[in-house]
């Protein structure tokens, strides 16, 4: 017969004493509390599968277990997480950041967003360097004002549009040639106008294009909105890659906790035109995939040094347009590879924080 101290006993030797809130028995009944190690779905439902497994191998087909397995209490870590609220129908929001300037991160942030909307998603970019915007010169938007909208008897930004993408940058509103000099405080709240005061529509992917470095934008951007994940860019050399470790470190404090989807290196290294097949690493070898190894993310791609990425960004037609080119396919693996490092997160994370993609457009989770 089956006696409480035998299964008490046995939830000791499989190590999940510590979650069983209640234990009963009554008869061949065994009714089991728990309080699973993580919010996740996931995690309730493996934990559900692996107790059914373990008690029928160990007590046989004739016992049923009846289990409750409930959320834990947010930790007080937890608790104090700086988090935004949603933005209504943006599914996805993903900051492109870099520890330093001078990486390319703007190019890449340009490019990532037309390879995204040419894969079939739903797509916008917000340029959040208050005090260097690039997006209006690399979407030849340079001279456009976004116009005043009505959206449920609220007057909003209408973002611009060119390449399949929605945009907004201080850019569109200051002169081309005239300098924003604003304190952080003024910044942040014009920054917080454009991503709460646009029309930004239905939206697979909301990317944000960061400042260098680690600041009040950043700051403002992590508690104005839940941000799903981040990808850092950065280039191989040593100087650059200590600078992405303090990048990376903020998005990882315990009070912010964005996971990092992963590391672009950009210009890996040089291809000539008339040598499409040389490689030539100018500033060095693999230092991301090192970087990246040891902090245990994933690169999502090689960007290499091609002349005609300057020259597509500087006429406003980013290079990931040109059809049937080395740099489109470059950028299409390395989206891809972000989309499916981003579907993975989701399924780490609990409903209510998570929104899964609609749409695929190619692109499948990561092998186990």
């Amino acid at each position: 017969m089956l006696t409480k101290e035998k299964v008490q006993e046995f939830l000791k030797e499989i190590e999940v004493d510590d979650l069983v809130n209640n234990l009963q028995i009554m008869g061949n009944d065994v009714y089991i509390d728990m309080t699973a190690h993580s919010p996740a779905m996931h995690e309730k439902k493996k934990l559900e599968a692996a107790m059914k497994q373990a008690f029928a191998s160990e007590f046989g087909e004739d016992i049923h277990l009846k289990l409750k397995i409930v959320s834990p209490e947010p930790s007080e870590i937890q608790q104090s997480q700086i988090k935004g609220k949603q933005i209504p129908g943006i599914q996805n929001i993903i900051a492109i950041a870099s520890g330093k300037g001078g990486v390319g991160k703007s190019t890449v942030s340009a490019n990532m967003a037309v390879t995204l909307a040419k894969m079939g998603f739903k797509v916008g970019l917000l340029d959040a360097d208050i005090y260097g915007p690039s997006v209006p010169t690399m979407f030849d938007t340079e001279g456009a004002k976004p116009i005043s909208v009505e959206v449920n008897g609220k007057n909003m930004m209408k973002p611009i549009e060119n390449y399949g993408v929605k945009m907004l940058s201080i850019g569109y509103f200051s002169g081309a040639n005239q300098a924003v000099v604003w304190r952080g405080p003024m910044a942040s709240k014009a920054l917080n106008q454009m991503i709460r005061d646009a029309a930004w529509g239905e939206l697979d992917f909301l990317l944000i294009d960061l400042p260098p470095g680690t600041g009040d934008i950043h700051l403002s951007i992590i508690q104005e909105v839940p941000v799903t994940g981040a990808v850092i860019v950065s280039t191989p050399q040593h100087v650059a890659l200590a600078d992405v470790r303090k990048g990376i470190a903020m998005f990882q404090m315990e009070s912010i906790n964005i996971p990092v989807l992963g590391l672009i290196e950009n210009m890996a290294y040089f291809t000539p035109e008339e040598l499409p097949d040389n490689k030539y690493y100018i500033f060095g070898n693999q230092g991301a995939q090192y970087l990246a190894e040891d902090l245990g993310i994933p690169v999502l791609g090689e960007i290499p040094l091609i002349q005609s990425i300057r020259e597509a960004g500087d006429v406003g037609r980013p290079a990931a347009l040109q059809e049937n080119s080395k740099i489109a396919e470059i950028y299409t693996e390395t989206a891809r590879k972000m989309v499916e490092s981003l579907v993975e997160r989701n399924k780490n994370l609990p409903p209510t924080e998570a929104v899964k993609i609609s749409t695929m457009a190619g692109c499948s989770p990561k092998a186990k």
